[in-house]
């Protein structure tokens, strides 16, 4: 291990009542220990006492919503019952509290559309693969996984992108079909880019079907991963020059990289996806490495180039400092091409090099 990534993993590892989720992915993610080990343990109650996620679920309402109208939780934006339950997961949320399984309970009642997607209005039309891709992988990673609805998600999500059993938009007498205003073709075509392939859609998508078990995959789950997986790498990755319907040229937020992530999506998420799905040793990612390589500084830390701050229920971290949240992003692909110590009795005291009586 460099002394660099030694260094950003002991820096993640220290506990921080400001952002407790990150100790927590560290030690499951980056360190592989299981969710009996008392440090993980620890770890997830202090998420859930400290940090943003008590104030995201101090705004709950007592049926489960955030925000005053009952609706399928889109709105309002940044501060609704779907982006909660999203940001709630990307902060490390326990699945297992009440107040949690309240809130996805909501979102799977209201925001089903009666294809089986989900949707910001509850309606075909209304699913789009940017936000039914962090919404089904928020709910995978709170434990929703195997619950009838959330199948029936998957496999919406699945076959809108292969364009299995689905008929054109323009086949208004279908029962079943694509829809104009959401995504309106197979293979991750989408309104909002001008009717062309959106990578951040297939993005999105690939991050839900991916956390899936292989054990779990249907055929239409694998079939839509691989047709995902070769559009991603239809281009350069480091160079995120994908179909852009209403531009000349690729976004900018592609080459700034954030936390928590909402619709907009960078290099680093698609290399995290890509690399999650078995592709760490592809040539094709060399480029995007070392972009995110680059931007690393002397201590092994990445900055917040991005932020939602100001528009959600609470702040994360501050833009333009180095944070714990991209790093822990940018661990986690290096994990994939690195050898990263096993877990074991010593691990924090061989990473910190601090006593195991200050180890929290």
């Amino acid at each position: 291990m460099s002394d660099k990534t030694s260094k950003s993993l002991a820096w993640l590892l220290e506990p921080d009542p400001v952002n407790p989720g990150v100790r927590y992915f560290a030690l499951t993610d980056l360190l592989g220990c299981p969710a009996d080990d008392a440090e993980v343990v620890a770890a997830r109650q202090a998420v859930m006492t400290t940090g943003p996620i008590p104030v995201i679920l101090r705004n709950q309402q007592p049926d489960g919503r955030w925000g005053d109208e009952i609706s399928p939780g889109y709105y309002p934006k940044y501060t609704g019952a779907m982006w909660s339950m999203i940001f709630l997961a990307q902060l490390g949320a326990d699945g297992s509290d009440s107040r949690v399984r309240q809130g996805g309970e909501y979102v799977l009642t209201h925001a089903q559309s009666k294809y089986g997607g989900l949707s910001m209005d509850g309606k075909p039309g209304g699913t789009i693969h940017c936000l039914q891709g962090n919404l089904i992988a928020a709910l995978i990673e709170l434990g929703w996984l195997g619950d009838e609805r959330l199948d029936r998600a998957l496999d919406w999500l699945a076959r809108s992108i292969t364009g299995e059993g689905i008929a054109p938009a323009g086949q208004q007498e279908a029962a079943v079909r694509y829809y104009r205003s959401g995504n309106s073709a197979p293979g991750f075509a989408c309104s909002a880019n001008n009717h062309l392939p959106c990578a951040w859609g297939a993005i999105k998508a690939l991050l839900a079907l991916s956390r899936v078990p292989v054990s779990s995959r249907t055929p239409a789950i694998e079939a839509a991963i691989k047709q995902g997986v070769e559009f991603l790498f239809s281009q350069d990755p480091a160079r995120a020059d994908y179909p852009m319907g209403y531009a000349t040229k690729p976004s900018q937020s592609w080459f700034k990289f954030g936390y928590p992530i909402g619709y907009v999506t960078d290099v680093l998420q698609n290399l995290e996806v890509l690399t999650s799905l078995g592709h760490g040793d592809d040539p094709r990612l060399n480029a995007a490495l070392e972009l995110v390589l680059n931007k690393r500084d002397q201590a092994g830390r990445w900055k917040l180039e991005y932020s939602y701050n100001g528009k959600t229920w609470v702040d994360v971290e501050e833009k333009g400092k180095p944070s714990k949240w991209v790093t822990l992003r940018a661990l986690r692909v290096l994990k994939h091409r690195i050898s990263l110590p096993e877990p074991g009795a010593e691990h924090l005291l061989w990473l910190a090099g601090q006593p195991a009586m200050d180890r929290a």
